[in-house]
């Protein structure tokens, strides 16, 4: 019964920016669970690269070339996903970006591309996955906010809009979907080491020092370390959670 409460075999799940950092780590610990797997992403070579490992991992993966912004090109994904692994299940809508200027310098442009990318296209995602995830019985939406859902940045005004942004938003669906068996939660990750992260610690002076004396578990975050709460919020063990924003970061959250 245990197995089987984590056991998504014959379940397909999309993962938006799933070809690197916390998505990719998510998607391999879907695929080791049996997912099969829809990388969604604009960077077609690392798709490709990361399709191949989840191949190996012994479930389908496809990757959809996809500007997650755009209503017209998020509908033909869906299309696409549906079309060539048959279902949809599991909605993971990892897109991200930041732009780190504090607001006084931050350009309206470069707000709308933080939000657009963060934000909206969770929003267009999820509501273009709606009637596959109803189909399927047991829909899944798993959202990706940030320790910035919580905490302000001086230097990350629209990034941190759209990760508090990305809560409620998860709370609004889980409610609205609840009769269809949709769940939909957020993860809320803590400083964990991918590519946008290494780029902070290059621009904002410290912040190594800072996360690691505040973190209990003393280091930075891996993306292996979203494997276990990505199976367990797309899988039949979390059936009855849903609305809720679970924070993955080594205890940074509750430390003064």
């Amino acid at each position: 019964m245990t197995t089987k409460l984590f056991d998504l075999t014959g379940r397909v799940a999309i993962v938006t920016g799933g070809n690197g950092g916390i998505g990719f780590g998510m998607a391999q610990g879907l695929a080791d669970a049996g997912a099969d797997i829809a990388v969604v992403g604009r960077n077609e070579t690392k798709s490709a690269a990361a399709v191949e490992d989840l191949r190996k991992r012994g479930v389908r993966a496809i990757s959809v070339a996809t500007d997650v912004t755009d209503k017209a090109a998020v509908a033909k994904m869906i299309e696409r996903v549906g079309k060539d692994l048959g279902r949809i299940d599991i909605l993971v809508n990892n897109a991200g970006t930041s732009i780190r200027k504090p607001t006084h310098l931050l350009e309206l442009d470069e707000w709308h591309t933080v939000m657009n990318t963060n934000l909206t296209s969770a929003f267009l995602c999820s509501k273009a996955a709606y009637p596959a995830l109803k189909a399927s019985g047991h829909g899944k939406v798993i959202n990706i906010g940030s320790m910035m859902s919580i905490f302000a940045g001086s230097y990350a005004p629209a990034y941190a809009a759209s990760k508090g942004g990305i809560v409620q938003f998860s709370r609004s669906c889980a409610c609205a979907w609840a009769p269809d068996n949709i769940q939909v939660n957020a993860i809320l990750p803590g400083w964990i080491d991918t590519d946008l992260t290494r780029g902070a610690r290059q621009q904002v002076e410290g912040l190594h020092e800072r996360v690691l004396a505040r973190t209990p578990a003393a280091r930075w975050g891996d993306i292996g370390d979203f494997a276990g709460i990505a199976v367990f919020l797309a899988s039949p063990a979390s059936d009855f959670v849903t609305g809720t924003a679970i924070p993955v970061d080594g205890g940074f959250s509750v430390m003064s």
